[in-house]
């Protein structure tokens, strides 16, 4: 007999339609991976979890949670309300693995593995998702740990220290409703602002993490940083975060361009992030150099691999280039049980 699909993201809808609809919780299913894993020193379930961006809200996040994934990102919250960009805000795209180097990509008719993204990092209320992440941790199981990704939002005038206070205003809220760890999200490749483009600024970077550090104590602190194209890059950030966070989140997309079908740029010819399959080399390979950095420095970083995660072999893959544990964003919209189904493929210990 058929199995009958999972509700989904409907890719079809916009944010806010996709935010008031979100699935119903099924009867709980554990899904747990030989051997023991933690996440940032808190014992999980396996080493696949959601990154931020599918999980619009509580009821995603428990809806998720069912289906057995342990480890469940809360999508990025501000210190006030954030409307999502106007639609489009998924737009398939047709490209080979990407490189970093390319000038633009082309928008394709169906979603055949990779889209572009184009939401803007929205934001419910303060008191919305304060009150809506304290519901959602209590309902999660042993094994499952709450991510709730943070930005600060730049106002005119503001300088670094501005942006820091607000970072951690929002670390603090988080942190007051039971989240099990922060992430401050240092890339958003659509939001051009120093708050979407913070981890090309090492000394900044660093200035804000100094504050989230102090604000969250020991609470395990995760910064997600971008598509870095060289060595040089990726070491300097990694020796600007190092005394402060506990892990960084790589990689937040690859930002491009986006040429329609009628020949004309998209988006006012503004890049956007290009997520899913096409990211996979590129973001495995910014994992391997970082995890080398990290052993030649000795750095106290957890590496979390992000971009293009479909199979067991992709998961399998960034742990073996030195992520500790690993998220997918695209897939988990696509195919909501695939912790599901990459645990059956998963070798037996």
């Amino acid at each position: 007999m058929m199995q009958t699909p999972l509700p989904r993201y409907n890719v079809q809808q916009t944010y806010d339609w996709n935010y008031a609809h979100p699935p119903a919780a099924p009867d709980y299913q554990e899904v747990r991976f030989p051997g023991e894993w933690d996440f940032c020193g808190l014992q999980v379930n396996g080493p696949l979890g959601i990154a931020a961006g599918p999980l619009l809200n509580g009821a995603w996040c428990r809806y998720y949670a069912a289906l057995g994934w342990s480890v469940l990102t809360y999508k990025t919250v501000r210190s006030s309300a954030r409307a999502c960009y106007p639609p489009p805000n998924l737009v398939p795209v047709a490209c080979g693995m990407l490189r970093g180097d390319e000038t633009e990509v082309q928008q394709a008719r169906e979603m055949e593995g990779t889209w572009a993204v184009s939401f803007g990092m929205p934001s419910q209320p303060p008191d919305v998702w304060r009150a809506d992440v304290e519901r959602t941790r209590r309902a999660l199981r042993p094994g499952q740990v709450l991510v709730v990704s943070v930005v600060g939002t730049v106002q005119p005038g503001w300088d670094v220290d501005d942006l820091a206070a607000d970072y951690a205003r929002c670390a603090r809220w988080a942190m007051e409703s039971g989240a099990d760890a922060v992430e401050a999200n240092f890339s958003c490749p659509n939001v051009p602002t120093c708050d979407g483009q913070l981890y090309q600024q090492p000394e900044q970077a660093a200035a804000v993490a100094a504050v989230l550090r102090e604000t969250v104590g020991r609470l395990p602190l995760i910064i997600k940083v971008g598509f870095l194209g060289s060595d040089e890059k990726i070491e300097q950030l990694l020796e600007a975060l190092a005394p402060w966070a506990d892990a960084l989140s790589m990689t937040n997309s690859v930002a491009l361009p986006v040429r329609g079908q009628d020949g004309r740029l998209m988006f006012e010819g503004q890049k956007r992030g290009i997520c899913g399959e096409a990211i996979f080399e590129a973001s495995l390979e910014q994992v391997r150099r970082a995890a080398q950095i990290v052993k030649r420095r000795s750095f106290a970083l957890h590496l979390i691999g992000v971009g293009g995660v479909f199979t067991v072999h992709h998961l399998q893959a960034y742990l073996q280039a030195g992520a500790q544990s690993v998220q997918c964003a695209t897939a988990a919209m696509l195919v909501p049980d695939l912790v599901q189904r990459i645990r059956a493929e998963w070798p037996e210990r």
